[in-house]
C-alpha cells in the first residue's frame, strides 16, 4: 500500500505542477472572492504567504445535473492505478499487522516533504446544523513539523478583534491537545501541550489570536512552545449575522519546540481536538465540539492517538488448502447494507444546507459520490460512502489470507472546468458502531475508528463501458480483525483531496448486481 500511495504522491505532484498549479489559490479558480495575502513565519524561519478569503463574493456551489461520467483531464497526465498488493504468508511468526491502539480512535499521519499536504489522514467530528459546527481535520508531518488542519463548517463567524489570550475560546476558535506519551494519564504531564487557535480576518501579527500551555501534572500552565497558527475564511464577511460557509485553522508544531531532534517516525501520541463556536455579538453560550467523544480535556487517557507513519501492510499468519468467498449483496441470498452521507453527486441540490442537507438519508440510491476538499466554501458537495460486509459465509477457524473490496467508478466531477478534474487517493477506514441504512445521514453517521489504506481513483476522459472501471482496496487487516471479533465488516470511504472537482462516482449495492460492490476474501486452513 505504501508504495502504491508514494507512485499516486509523486504523479499527482507532476500533473498538477504540469497544469502550473503552484498555490493554493489556483486550486480555488473561479469561485474566490477578493484575496489578499498574509505573510507569517513558519519553523525553520522560512516566510509562508497565506490566501485570506473575505469580501462578500463567495459562493455556495452551484449543484450540477446527475453526472454523465465523462470528464475533461488529460488522461496521460494521471497517475497509473494500481493493483491491489496481494499480501504474502510467513513461514514463521508473523510481525504484527496492526499497531495496538487500546480502543482509542486514531489518525494515521503521513509523511511529507512540505508544501501543499495532498494526501494527508483524516478524522472528522460535529454536525452541519444552523447552531452547530463539523470539522475535517488533515493530518501529516514532515522532518520538521507536525501538521494539522481544521477545515470547519460554521454558519455564523465571529473573532475578536482585540483578542486576550485568555479569552481566545470565547470566540470562533480551535483547541489542539497533544501528548507525547500516549494517550496515557489522568492528568496532563509536562509532556502534554495544549495549542489554540482563535479565527481572524487578516490583522497582524497573527501570534495575536493564538497561546499555547503545557502540562504541569495536574493542570496546564501558559507556555512559551514556539508554533504557527494560520486562519482563512469563506463567507460574506465576519462579526455579524449574516450566513457564512466557514473556516480553517492550521497548526505547524516545530518538533524542536517539544523538545525533539526529528521527526518521531512509527509514534504513537495521543491527540485531541475541541471545536468552540461564537454566532453572536453577545456570546450565547454554544456547546463544543469534540474529538473523540470521550474527551475530556485534562486526562489524556480520554484522547484519541495521532501514529507517525503509514499504516503497516498486513501479513497474513501461515496457512494452507486456501478458498475464495465472494460477497455481494444479493449474491447466494446475502444482504451487504450501504449508505451515502452529504451532499450525493449534485451537491445537495434542492436542501437547504442548514437545516436539511446534514439530515438527508440516500437509502436506494444507486448511483454514489467520494468527494471531499480543502475549499470549506463547497462543503455542500462533500459525501461519504459507508458499507458493511457480513463475513458469516466465511467458515469458522480459518486463517484470513487476503481480503479486497472492489467497486465500480462511472464517472466524477469537474467536466468542463478549469483546471480540470485530478486523480483521487480515496480512503478506507474501519468503524465499531453499527448503522441503520434508513436513517443514515451525514449528522449521524459513526466516527472513523482509524484509516488503513486506500487506492487512486482517476478522472474518467470517456464513458466506461458498464460496470465501469474496477477500484480496489485492500482490506485485509480490517477483514481479519472483524472476522477474529465475530463481527461484520464495516467501512467508510471518504478523501482527504484538497483540490475542487474531486468527486469520484460509483455505483452502489442497490445497482444491477455485476456493479455492486464486492468484497473477496481468500481463506485457508491454519
Amino acid at each position: 500500500m505504501r508504495n502504491s500511495l508514494n507512485r499516486f504522491r509523486l504523479a499527482l505532484l507532476s500533473l498538477l505542477a504540469t497544469l502550473g498549479v503552484v498555490c493554493a489559490i489556483s486550486l480555488y479558480s473561479g469561485i474566490l472572492p477578493d484575496i489578499s495575502t498574509q505573510s507569517v513565519s513558519a519553523a525553520g524561519g522560512k516566510t509562508i504567504y497565506l490566501p485570506l478569503l473575505f469580501g462578500s463574493g463567495s459562493t455556495v456551489p452551484s449543484a450540477t445535473a446527475t453526472p454523465t461520467g465523462i470528464a475533461t483531464a488529460t488522461s496521460t497526465l494521471t497517475p497509473t492505478r494500481t493493483k491491489t498488493p496481494t499480501p504474502t504468508t510467513s513461514p514463521s511468526t508473523p510481525p504484527p499487522t496492526e499497531i495496538p491502539s487500546n480502543g482509542a480512535r486514531r489518525v494515521n499521519a503521513p509523511h511529507y516533504d512540505g508544501g501543499p499536504l495532498y494526501f494527508g489522514g483524516i478524522f472528522w467530528f460535529g454536525k452541519v446544523t444552523s447552531s452547530e459546527n463539523y470539522s475535517d481535520v488533515r493530518v501529516g508531518y514532515t522532518d520538521s513539523e507536525l501538521y494539522v488542519s481544521a477545515n470547519i463548517i460554521d454558519r455564523r463567524l465571529w473573532y475578536n478583534t482585540n483578542p486576550s489570550s485568555s479569552a481566545l475560546t470565547a470566540w470562533d476558535a480551535v483547541t489542539l491537545y497533544l501528548n507525547t506519551d500516549g494517550n496515557t494519564g489522568n492528568k496532563p504531564s509536562t509532556h502534554a501541550y495544549k495549542f489554540v487557535a482563535q479565527m481572524n480576518a487578516w490583522e497582524s501579527p497573527r501570534s495575536n489570536w493564538q497561546a499555547a500551555y503545557q502540562g504541569n501534572g495536574t493542570g496546564w500552565n501558559a507556555s512559551s512552545t514556539s508554533f504557527t497558527s494560520e486562519a482563512t475564511w469563506r463567507g460574506a464577511g465576519l462579526n455579524d449575522n449574516t450566513n457564512d460557509h466557514g473556516w480553517v485553522a492550521t497548526f505547524h508544531i516545530p518538533f524542536s519546540s517539544l523538545g525533539l531532534s526529528g521527526p518521531p517516525d512509527g509514534a504513537i501520541w495521543g491527540l485531541g481536538m475541541t471545536l468552540h463556536d461564537r454566532d453572536d455579538a453577545n456570546g450565547t453560550a454554544i456547546p463544543v465540539k469534540i474529538w473523540p467523544e470521550t474527551l475530556v480535556t485534562d486526562s489524556p487517557e480520554t484522547w484519541g492517538q495521532v501514529y507517525f507513519g503509514d499504516p503497516p501492510a498486513y501479513t497474513s499468519p501461515p496457512s494452507s488448502s486456501q478458498s475464495t468467498t465472494t460477497i455481494r449483496n444479493g449474491l447466494n441470498g446475502v444482504t451487504v447494507k450501504d449508505g451515502e452521507v452529504g451532499g450525493h453527486t449534485t451537491c445537495g441540490n434542492g436542501l437547504d444546507v442548514w437545516s436539511e442537507w446534514g439530515e438527508k438519508n440516500y437509502m436506494g440510491e444507486k448511483q454514489i459520490n467520494i468527494q471531499n476538499q480543502d475549499d470549506v466554501a463547497d462543503w455542500p458537495c462533500f459525501s461519504k460512502y459507508y458499507i458493511t460486509f457480513p463475513l458469516n459465509s466465511v467458515p469458522a477457524n480459518k486463517v484470513i489470507v487476503s481480503a479486497s473490496l472492489t467497486m465500480h467508478q462511472f464517472g466524477n466531477a469537474g467536466q468542463g472546468w478549469n483546471p480540470p478534474p485530478y486523480p483521487s487517493w480515496i480512503q478506507v477506514f474501519t468503524l465499531k458502531d453499527n448503522w441503520n441504512e434508513s436513517t443514515l445521514n451525514w449528522n449521524n453517521a459513526p466516527l472513523a475508528e482509524q484509516d488503513f489504506g486506500g487506492a487512486q481513483a482517476d478522472p474518467l476522459s470517456t464513458v466506461p463501458p458498464w460496470p465501469g472501471i474496477s477500484v480496489n482496496w485492500d482490506v485485509s487487516s480490517a477483514a481479519a480483525k472483524a472476522y477474529a471479533q465475530g463481527q461484520p465488516l464495516r467501512l467508510v470511504l471518504y478523501s482527504s483531496d484538497r483540490p475542487m472537482h474531486s468527486g469520484k462516482y460509483f455505483y452502489s449495492s442497490d445497482a444491477d448486481p455485476e456493479g455492486r460492490p464486492t468484497l473477496q476474501v481468500i481463506w485457508g486452513d491454519p
